[in-house]
């Protein structure tokens, strides 16, 4: 018997690229490059967009030095790489400290080398910008242009504070009338959080779901009625791909068959064909601000700060880790000018006649 200790890698399963399982026999081949970044950001639960992202600004820091293996690069390499970036592509800072993080989680995670170099990295400095915040009366008007579905989506944005992925990716048991609250689940940062349900959409989100019931009963009768399920809670609950507490509050309308296993399923809402929508309704409402699905969440915390509520709370509402990423509201509260009177309105002539400029005979 061989006593010879052999360590293992770890190979996507081909039926489940998420899963992690041993090899038969190991080490029988030897995984590229790319494929180590994918199961090490896998095996940290990093989001899908995370895994894209890292995984394209690593292929183009390649691809940029000819094909040459990043284990025989280093800083010298790498400020090329992002100088390039902002002087003949003109990125901007964050997207060049995305592709910075991205090669830092190469060599420190994947590679493990020594990245003592990083340190004369230079990071771009990201500008502070002002958030783009409607009125209440601009906010009505984008809504009123929107049709019956949309405007329900458009008012959670508004009305919960909401990201718009978390908003398209909303589950039936996450919604709670009773409590009045919505239960957001892995949102940005992979964190949980609790905010409001409006009263205003109450009604409207209680008739939207009894029909989407209907139509969810009629496609289990047909065998249809699956929903995927986070990681591997469909092994976990076998039955609850198709109960009704995990389906989404807003379905696309088409039916996907799964990459893995070929299975009819529908997916929620692509945030796409929201984002497309309140684009095109701040055209229709004749707004002149550049009104976006992320605006309305701007709108949501802003106009709690005006009406007085707490920072910590608007804080907690809108899932913020740090208190200081919500404090940029406090820049845009309606204030006229921060408050200050300007000078040039003390110019301005009083309402009425002059008795100034009137001669005697006028």
């Amino acid at each position: 018997m061989d006593s010879t200790f052999r360590p293992t890698a770890f190979l996507p399963s081909p039926a489940d690229p998420y899963a992690v399982q041993d090899p038969a026999p190991p080490l029988r081949r030897k995984l590229r490059l790319l494929d180590q970044v994918r199961m090490t950001i896998r095996i940290r639960h990093y989001s899908r967009r995370t895994e894209k992202a890292y995984t394209d600004w690593i292929r183009q820091f390649i691809r940029f030095h000819h094909k040459r293996h990043p284990a025989e690069m280093g800083g010298d390499e790498v400020q090329r790489f992002l100088t390039s970036l902002a002087v003949d592509r003109r990125l901007s800072a964050s997207s060049q400290n995305q592709a910075l993080s991205a090669l830092l989680f190469l060599y420190k995670r994947v590679l493990r080398l020594d990245i003592g170099w990083i340190e004369g990295v230079v990071r771009a400095k990201r500008s502070r910008h002002i958030p783009v915040v409607l009125s209440r009366s601009e906010v009505r008007a984008l809504l009123d242009q929107l049709d019956e579905r949309r405007r329900l989506l458009g008012m959670l944005l508004y009305g919960a504070g909401l990201r718009v992925l978390e908003c398209v990716r909303l589950r039936v048991k996450d919604v709670d009338f009773s409590r009045n609250e919505i239960v957001v689940r892995q949102g940005k940062g992979a964190k949980d959080r609790r905010t409001m349900l409006p009263a205003a959409v109450k009604e409207p989100l209680r008739r939207h779901l009894k029909q989407l019931r209907r139509g969810h009963e009629r496609e289990r009768h047909r065998g249809l009625g699956r929903v995927l399920l986070p990681r591997a809670l469909a092994r976990k609950y076998p039955n609850a791909e198709r109960e009704w507490a995990w389906q989404y509050v807003f379905p696309a309308t088409r039916i996907t068959l799964e990459r893995q296993t070929g299975l009819p399923f529908r997916h929620h809402l692509h945030e796409t064909v929201l984002q497309r929508a309140v684009r095109d309704a701040a055209i229709r409402a004749g707004l002149t601000k550049p009104a976006t699905c992320h605006t309305l969440r701007h709108s949501f915390a802003t106009h709690l700060l005006e009406s007085g509520h707490d920072i910590r709370t608007v804080q907690e509402l809108l899932g913020h880790r740090d208190v200081k990423t919500t404090m940029i509201y406090t820049h845009v509260l309606n204030r006229g000018g921060l408050g200050v009177l300007s000078p040039a309105d003390n110019l301005a002539p009083p309402p009425g006649p002059d008795p100034l400029r009137e001669g005697p005979n006028d």
